[in-house]
C-alpha cells in the first residue's frame, strides 16, 4: 500500500468517528427535548398540523447542528 494513502484513511476514519458521534449526540438531545416538552410533539406536528411548533423545533435542530459541528470542528 502506498505512503501516501495513509492520511486519507485516517481522516476518513475520524470523519466517520465524527459523524457517528454527532449523530448519537444530536439524536440524545432531540430525545430530552420530546421527554422535556409537556405535550406530545408528534401530536403537535401530524394531527393539528401546528406550523409554529414545527418552526422552534427546526430552530432547535439547526442549532444543536451548528453546536456539535463547531465543538467537533474545534
Amino acid at each position: 500500500m502506498d505512503l501516501t494513502m495513509y492520511p486519507m484513511l485516517r481522516v476518513f476514519i475520524s470523519t466517520v468517528i465524527y459523524t457517528i458521534f454527532g449523530i448519537l449526540a444530536f439524536g440524545v438531545a432531540f430525545w430530552v427535548i420530546v421527554k422535556v416538552s409537556p405535550f406530545s410533539i408528534r401530536q403537535e406536528l401530524e394531527t393539528d398540523h401546528n406550523t409554529a411548533m414545527a418552526i422552534v423545533i427546526g430552530a432547535v435542530i439547526i442549532g444543536l447542528s451548528i453546536i456539535i459541528g463547531a465543538a467537533l470542528h474545534g
